[in-house]
């Protein structure tokens, strides 16, 4: 969709460039989500792209993914010794249907700055602990934790001017063992809930559950739970929401039925390590 009040758009060279960042100009980066609406409201953009920014850095301490990183450099991570979790990318980055073409310029940023239920990168970044780099409007850095960046639907810790840079997922997480269930209405609908579980090597079980939330939920144990534990805790979850991908009850049910699948997959996992 043409977005027709535009007047310009700057190429950012570097962060000082941002400074044009408001209300009515907002980053450009892969543009997917951007144009899908009409945005009356926008006169210009920065875009984020000629930054120049590595999509994908690994360090001794983990994974740096820039905000620029596209779904299909993502979906390519390769993999390492010891990283039990690289399933995980594919599985979230294949939780949104879209062409190849989308694929190719729809960035893990502009999925987390978006902040729909049911974006597939809020589930990576949060099941994994991850951390996000924001640059603030002010010039100031703040280090935001993946779990309560998405604040609701569509809302999230960002304020005007702010620009996501990158998203750090530590060593440890990258190392523990993973599980991934994910359902829809339809087979190419979008996500109704998706659950990912996440074992760590010393034992501590970390459940997290968005798509059927307005925002994500993690539930954290030392040790895996019992069963009966596990649907306690997902019952009492209190942002169930309806929309036209599915009632709040439906998605409550699911949410108890993938987790407890979750939790004997992880369990099973742990007994074979």
């Amino acid at each position: 969709m043409d977005l027709s009040t535009l007047t310009h758009i700057t190429a950012a060279r570097q962060r000082s460039d941002l400074i044009a960042l408001g209300p009515s100009v907002v980053p450009l980066a892969g543009g997917s989500e951007l144009f899908a609406d009409p945005r009356v409201h926008l006169t210009a953009l920065v875009d984020l792209l000629t930054l120049g920014w590595p999509a994908l850095t690994i360090t001794a301490d983990g994974l740096e993914i820039a905000a620029t990183c596209t779904f299909a450099e993502l979906s390519r991570l390769p993999m390492r010794v010891g990283w039990a979790a690289h399933p995980l990318f594919y599985q979230c980055c294949t939780a949104l249907f879209a062409s190849f073409k989308v694929w190719n310029v729809a960035t893990v940023g502009g999925n987390l700055a978006t902040s729909l239920p049911a974006g597939p990168m809020t589930t990576l970044a949060v099941a994994l602990d991850a951390e996000l780099l924001v640059w603030r409007a002010d010039g100031s850095d703040a280090i935001v934790p993946a779990r309560s960046f998405v604040t609701g639907n569509m809302t999230n810790a960002l304020a005007d001017g702010d620009v996501l840079r990158s998203i750090h997922v530590p060593l440890a997480s990258l190392q523990a063992q993973t599980a991934y269930r994910k359902i829809a209405l339809s087979p190419l609908g979008r996500s109704g809930a998706v659950l990912a579980g996440r074992l760590d090597a010393l034992g501590a079980f970390v459940l997290t559950v968005t798509a059927a939330t307005l925002r994500p939920v993690q539930l954290r144990y030392p040790a895996l739970p019992a069963a009966h534990v596990l649907a306690r805790d997902i019952t009492a979850i209190d942002c169930w929401f309806t929309d036209a991908h599915g009632a709040a009850d439906w998605r409550r049910a699911m949410g108890l039925l993938l987790g407890e699948e979750i939790r004997v997959e992880l369990e099973l996992a742990g007994g074979r390590q």
